[in-house]
């Protein structure tokens, strides 16, 4: 059995009910899915997880599971060497834009999303043109943690990003690891019903369209997401399916965790479970 939960924000909530139930349910992996940090206080809460996960691992000793893990939009990329500091340590992986083995399956991971109306761009991506959907802010404006050459800002796309990470790959038995949602999905509805900048309506669909043609393109066995909390209160649907790919979504604007169980051979009979 697998866990996944995303957009858990640094609450501690919610920490402390994924660590109860690694703890009781022994899961072969924990895949999270961004999101992971609080607001402040950004490092030190790095350097505790850490010592959490590790506390984990003394407990489990071998029942330890492995944990991948990519950040989302409102992680800063400057902590990204702060995370990678710990995978040494065998704590966790960080998958962003790579393939890690994982028994049967080969995990691959992937944290940009499209633009959005919020200032931090260290994981935003033109989608699959330069096009900026009203009321979102370009990737080349905003700021980022780190420094990225404005070339690569300007010409990057989803589109593009997940050519090079599929490649030849035989996808079929893969999984993916994403912070955003595929574009009109039951995943990515956003709470923005009559809304309109500039009077221009705004779209109530907020995925990305690269990863919902990559999907339709590649058909992977399982796909994770994050990002847009309210969609599963919107749509009634924390699951959906392209083609043979089931869809996996456990952002929630409650203040539980949502944690979803999944067998990657079995994933159309997960659940999903408020703690």
């Amino acid at each position: 059995m697998h866990f996944f939960a995303s957009d858990l924000h640094g609450h501690e909530r919610r920490y402390e009910a994924l660590f109860e139930a690694v703890a009781g349910e022994r899961p072969e992996a924990v895949l999270l899915g961004g999101d992971l940090l609080p607001f402040q206080a950004q490092e030190e809460f790095v350097d505790d997880l850490a010592g959490r996960f590790g506390a984990l691992r003394s407990t489990l000793g071998e029942g330890y599971p492995r944990v991948f893990l990519i950040l989302g939009n409102d992680d800063p990329r400057a902590l990204e060497p702060v995370f990678a500091g710990y995978e040494s340590d065998g704590l966790w992986f960080l998958l962003h834009n790579r393939c890690i083995e994982n028994g049967a399956h080969r995990l691959y991971g992937y944290s940009y999303i499209p633009p959005t109306p919020f200032m931090l761009k260290d994981w935003e991506r033109y989608d699959v043109s330069h096009y900026v959907d009203p009321g979102c802010i370009s990737p080349e404006e905003g700021f980022r943690s780190t420094d990225v050459e404005p070339n690569v800002i300007r010409y990057s796309t989803i589109e593009s990003d997940l050519e090079r990470l599929g490649g030849d790959d035989d996808l079929t038995g893969a999984v993916f690891l994403f912070h955003a949602p595929p574009y009109q999905t039951k995943l990515d509805r956003a709470a923005l019903d009559g809304q309109s900048f500039d009077h221009a309506p705004l779209d109530v669909n907020v995925g990305s369209i690269a990863i919902k043609r990559f999907i339709e393109k590649r058909q992977p066995l399982v796909t994770l997401h994050g990002h847009v909390h309210e969609s599963a209160r919107l749509t009634s649907h924390w699951m959906d399916r392209i083609g043979r790919t089931i869809l996996l979504g456990a952002a929630h604007d409650g203040p539980e965790l949502a944690l979803i169980r999944f067998d990657p051979e079995h994933a159309e009979q997960a659940t999903r479970e408020l703690l």
